[in-house]
C-alpha cells in the first residue's frame, strides 16, 4: 500500500513543515514524487510531522532531510532551506560526524549522543547549543534500510542551569569551609545515613560506626545523653536544632562544637532529610554568635540547593518539563539576584558620586577661602563669597547624605540617652515643622542607652519630621515614641541584615496621606521622591536608611493610604554609661614653616590645597599619585608632613604609601584626606586607630588646625626617644597624683614614664570621657590633658574639671600654637621632662595666686 492508495494525513495538516513538505518538488531527489512514496515512509513522515518533539528524518541514498515544526526552532536560520536538501549540504561543518552516524544507522544500529554540541545561527546570532540526540534506523516495507530518524533534545538550558547549580554548590562549600564547619545529613527520623565524609574526617569513625545513632559514640560521655535527647526532641518537634557538645576528633583531642540542624521539607510539608553543621568553637566561643547570625543564610542555601537538586531529578521525567523548569529557575534566580544586589549597587554608585562631588566642592571651597583674603574690605564681594561658601556647605551636606546611604561615612558614635537627646531637639523640631502640627513625645521609663553618632541621629530625626510635615500638608499630629525592645531570632530570620538582640526603638508617626505599596518599595532609594520638582532631593529617607544600617541597626516602615505612616528605627543598645555632652571649640589658627608633601590625583584639588598651604606659610611639594609621592620621599628632600588623598589610581595605594614613607622617614607626620574612604582606612564605619583624617570638603581653618595637631603629636613622639632637655632647672613636684589624658598611645606612654620618673603617681586615660570616670575613684591633684581628644576637647575637659574641682592644677598640652586659654597653663608640643615640670609649677602658682 502506498500514498497512491491512501493519502497521507499530514498532507492536509496545518503545520508549517507539512505545508512545506507538500510543496517541495521531491521528484528532483531520490525519494521521487510524494504520490510514489511507500506507505511506510508516509507513516513515518506523518508521525514525525505531528510530534511535538524535535525530529528529523534522513532518507534515501542522497540523505534527504524531512523535519517537523519543533526541529525548525532548533536549526534556526537554516530553515526553510534545509527542507528536502541533503544533510551534507545543509550541515557542511558537521558532515564528518553525520557521515559516521549514517553509516552505523543504515547498518541497523541505533545510536545515542548525550552531549552533541552544534554551532547554529538564530536571528543572525551564532552560538553553541548542546543536544541529546537519539538516532533510530527506519526500514522500508521490504526490510531494507530506508533512513535514520533522529530526535534532537535541546539540553542547552539544562546545562546552563546545572552550571548555575554547580557554582552555587561551590559557593556553599566555600561558605562551610570559611566557618571551619563539618556538614552532615540525617534521615527524616534523625538517623545518620549514607557516607558522611566530613564527619568521618573529623572523628575518624567508619561508616558502620556512625550510621544510625552511632555518631553519639564520638560525643563526650558527659554530653552524650543530653545531646541524643535534645536531638530526638528536635526531630519530634520538626524544628530547628541548636546545641553544643564536645566531640572527639580523629587525633583524640576533645573539642567544643556548636551544632545547628534544620529540616529540609517537601512541598507538602513532610521532612525529606535533616541538614546540619558542626562548627569548632573551642578557640573562640564568640563564633557561636556569628553562627547564629548566619545560620538562617546557611539554611536558605541548603534549601535552595536541595530544591535545585530536586528540580534536576524531576527533569528526568520528560524533556519538556526539564527545559521549562530550568528556564524558569534561571529567570527566578536572576530576579532574586537583581533584587538582593539592588541597594548595594546603588550604594556603591552614590559613594563614588560623593567622592567626585567632594573633590569638586574642595576646589570651589578652597578657592573661595583664598579669594576671601583678596576681597577683604569689599562688603559686596565679601557677601557674595559668603553666599558661595554657604552653597558649598549645602553641597557638602548633600554629599554627606549620599555617603550615609552608601554606608561609607566615617561615623563618630558615642553612648547617648535618646530620651534626653530627643527632648533636647524639641525647639528645633517645632521650628522645622511649624505651628500647625502638634508634637507628642511618648517615652518609656528606664530607656536604655544606645551607641550612635549624635549628629547623624539628629539629622535622621529631623528628616523624618520634615517628611511627616510634608505628608500632613502642614496640619496634623506628629508622635515620637521611644522604648526598649528585643528582636528575636524569628524576626531576624524574616528580615535581611538584622541581628537578634536588644535595641532602643525610636518611632515617628504622622497622620498624613500615607503611601501606596508601590511607593513603599522604592522609598529608601536615593533621589526617589513623591514631592514636586524642587521640593525635595529624595535623599532624606535614603540617608536615614544607610546611617541606621551602618550603625548596626534596623529600620521598618508601616504605611497605609489615608491613615498615615510610622517609621521605626531600631538602634543597638549600649551597656556603657552615657557620654558627656561635646562642646566644639573652633578657634582660628596660624600656619607654619614646615615642608608638606601633597599627594593628590585631582589637578584642581591639588592646585587649591597647595595655594592654601603656601598661604599658611608652609613649603609645599606635590605629587600626582602614590608612586610619584614615594619617588619624592626617596629623593632625600626634607619632608615634615605627608598630606595624601585616600582614593587615587595606580597599583600603590595611599595607606601603603604612608607605611613605606614612615619606614624611610620615621619622623614623618601623616595626614589623610578623602571625600569617600572606600574602607581603606575606615572599617566598621570608624577610623582606624592611629590614623589622622580630614574629610573633604574642609575649610582653611580646619586644615590649619589639623596640620598643627598632627605635627605637634609627631614632634612629641619624636621627643619621646630623646633624653630630657629642660629649658631651665625647676624642682619637680613629687608625690602628686596626676591624671594624664592623651589619645596617642606612644605619647601617653612616654609622658607617663617621665611623670613617674619625677615621682608622680600617674592615672592615664585615652579620652576625656574615660578621664571623668577615672577621676571619681582617684584623689587627682594635677590634670595634664592633650587639646585634641577624640570627642571632647582638652579645653572642654579642663573647663568641666575646674568647675567641679576648683583647686586642681591644670596643664593643657597642644601642638597648635594659636590656642588661647588664659585660665589654664599651656604646654607646647613637643615637650621634655623639664618642660612638664615647669608647666606643672606654673599651674600650681596660678592656682595659689587665685587662692
Amino acid at each position: 500500500m502506498n500514498s497512491a492508495t491512501l493519502r497521507p494525513l499530514w498532507l492536509s495538516g496545518d503545520s508549517a513543515t507539512a505545508t512545506l513538505i507538500a510543496a517541495f518538488d521531491w521528484s528532483t531527489t531520490s525519494l521521487g514524487p510524494i504520490k510514489g512514496w511507500s506507505a511506510h515512509l508516509c507513516s513515518t513522515v506523518d508521525t514525525l510531522v505531528n510530534s511535538p518533539i524535535p525530529k528529523v528524518l534522513i532518507w534515501g541514498p542522497d540523505h534527504r532531510l524531512i523535519y517537523n515544526d519543533a526541529y525548525c526552532a532548533i536549526i534556526g536560520d537554516l530553515h526553510p532551506d534545509a527542507m528536502g536538501g541533503s544533510i551534507e549540504t545543509a550541515f557542511p561543518r558537521s558532515w564528518d560526524f553525520n557521515r559516521a552516524m549514517l553509516e552505523k544507522g543504515m547498518a541497523g544500529e541505533a545510536q545515542v549522543f548525550p552531549n552533541r554540541t552544534v554551532t547554529l545561527t538564530h536571528d543572525g546570532v551564532t552560538e553553541d547549543f548542546s543536544f541529546y540526540v537519539f538516532c533510530t534506523p527506519v526500514r522500508e516495507q521490504d526490510g531494507q534500510m530506508g533512513g535514520v530518524l533522529c530526535t534532537a533534545l535541546d539540553m542547552t538550558p539544562i546545562l546552563r542551569a546545572q552550571m548555575v547549580e554547580r557554582h552555587s554548590n561551590e559557593r556553599f562549600a566555600a561558605a562551610v569551609d570559611a566557618v571551619h564547619g563539618v556538614l552532615w545529613t540525617n534521615s527524616p527520623e534523625g538517623r545518620m545515613t549514607g557516607e558522611q565524609t566530613g564527619w568521618s574526617r573529623l572523628t575518624g569513625q567508619r561508616f558502620e560506626e556512625y550510621q544510625g545513632f552511632g555518631w553519639a559514640e564520638a560525643v563526650h560521655p558527659d554530653d552524650r545523653d543530653a545531646s541524643v535527647v535534645a536531638w530526638r526532641e528536635a526531630v519530634a518537634a520538626r524544628g530547628v536544632f541548636v546545641h553544643e557538645h564536645r566531640v572527639r576528633r580523629a587525633d583524640g583531642e576533645w573539642r567544643y562544637f556548636a551544632i545547628r540542624g534544620v529540616p529540609v521539607t517537601e512541598e507538602d510539608g513532610t521532612i525529606r532529610e535533616w541538614v546540619g553543621i558542626h562548627t569548632d568553637i573551642t578557640a573562640q566561643r564568640v563564633a557561636e554568635l556569628a553562627l547564629m547570625n548566619h545560620a538562617d543564610d546557611l539554611a536558605r542555601q541548603v534549601r535552595h540547593r536541595e530544591r535545585a537538586e530536586e528540580q534536576l531529578r524531576s527533569l528526568n521525567e520528560t524533556l519538556e518539563t526539564r527545559v521549562i523548569q530550568a528556564v524558569e529557575e534561571r529567570r527566578q534566580a536572576q530576579t532574586a539576584l537583581a533584587q538582593s544586589q539592588k541597594m548595594e549597587t546603588i550604594g556603591k554608585l552614590t559613594g563614588g558620586v560623593a567622592h567626585d562631588f567632594n573633590n569638586l566642592l574642595q576646589v570651589v571651597s578652597g578657592n573661595l577661602q583664598l579669594l576671601s583674603n583678596d576681597v577683604t574690605g569689599n562688603d559686596r564681594a565679601e557677601r557674595r563669597v559668603a553666599n558661595a561658601l554657604a552653597g558649598v556647605a549645602r553641597g557638602a551636606k548633600l554629599a554627606s547624605q549620599l555617603l550615609a546611604f552608601g554606608r561609607r561615612q566615617a561615623l563618630e558614635p558615642r553612648v547617648v540617652n535618646v530620651t534626653r537627646f530627643v527632648r533636647g531637639m524639641d525647639d528645633m523640631l517645632r521650628r522645622a515643622i511649624g505651628e500647625g502640627i502638634e508634637i507628642e513625645t511618648v517615652a518609656s521609663g528606664g530607656l536604655w542607652n544606645t551607641f550612635i553618632d549624635p549628629t547623624q541621629i539628629e539629622n535622621a530625626l529631623l528628616n523624618l519630621a520634615i517628611n511627616a510635615r510634608d505628608a500632613m500638608d502642614g496640619q496634623g499630629k506628629l508622635t515620637i515614641e521611644l522604648g526598649n525592645t528585643c528582636l528575636d531570632d524569628t524576626y531576624a530570620r524574616n528580615h535581611d541584615e538584622v541581628a537578634p538582640g536588644q535595641y532602643v526603638m525610636l518611632a515617628v508617626t504622622d497622620t498624613g496621606s500615607g503611601m501606596t505599596p508601590e511607593v513603599l518599595e522604592k522609598v529608601f532609594e536615593p533621589f526617589f521622591s513623591t514631592k514636586g520638582e524642587g521640593k525635595g532631593s529624595g535623599l532624606g529617607l535614603s540617608m536615614v536608611y544607610g546611617f541606621v544600617k551602618q550603625s548596626g541597626g534596623h529600620i521598618k516602615i508601616y504605611s497605609e493610604v489615608g491613615h498615615g505612616t510610622t517609621i521605626r528605627l531600631y538602634l543597638p543598645r549600649a551597656m556603657q554609661a552615657e557620654d558627656v555632652e561635646v562642646v566644639t571649640v573652633n578657634e582660628p589658627v596660624t600656619g607654619g614653616t614646615e615642608t608638606v608633601l601633597v599627594v593628590e590625583d585631582d589637578e584642581e584639588v591639588r592646585a587649591t590645597v597647595v595655594d592654601i598651604l603656601r598661604d599658611l606659610g608652609y613649603s609645599v611639594l606635590k605629587a600626582v599619585d602614590a608612586q610619584s609621592g614615594l619617588n619624592v620621599i626617596e629623593s632625600g628632600v626634607k619632608i615634615d608632613l605627608l598630606f595624601t588623598d585616600v582614593v587615587m589610581p595606580g597599583t600603590l595605594k595611599s595607606p601603603e604609601l604612608a607605611r613605606m614613607a614612615k619606614e624611610r622617614l620615621p619622623n614623618l607626620a601623616v595626614l589623610f584626606t578623602s571625600g569617600y574612604t572606600e574602607n581603606s582606612i575606615v572599617h566598621g564605619g570608624r577610623l582606624d586607630a592611629g590614623v589622622d583624617l580630614i574629610s573633604k570638603p574642609y575649610t582653611r581653618e580646619a586644615l590649619a588646625r589639623k596640620i598643627r595637631h598632627v605635627l605637634g603629636n609627631q614632634a612629641q613622639r619624636d621627643l619621646a626617644t630623646l633624653p630630657p632637655d629642660p629649658p631651665e632647672h625647676v624642682e619637680p613636684v613629687t608625690g602628686a597624683v596626676t591624671m594624664l589624658v592623651e589619645d596617642d598611645a606612644l605619647i601617653r606612654m612616654s609622658t607617663a614614664d617621665m611623670l613617674e620618673d619625677m615621682g608622680h603617681t600617674v592615672v592615664v586615660a585615652a579620652s576625656a570621657e574615660e578621664a571623668l570616670v577615672l577621676m571619681q575613684g582617684h584623689p587627682v591633684e594635677i590634670l595634664i590633658t592633650d587639646m585634641n581628644l577624640p570627642r571632647m576637647t582638652g579645653l572642654d575637659l579642663a573647663d568641666r574639671v575646674m568647675k567641679d574641682r576648683p583647686g586642681m592644677a591644670i596643664v593643657l598640652a597642644t601642638g597648635d600654637t594659636s590656642v588661647k586659654a588664659d585660665h589654664v597653663t599651656l604646654l607646647p608640643k613637643p615637650y621634655a621632662q623639664g618642660h612638664i615640670a615647669a608647666a606643672i609649677e606654673q599651674a600650681r602658682q596660678r592656682h595659689l595666686a587665685k587662692a
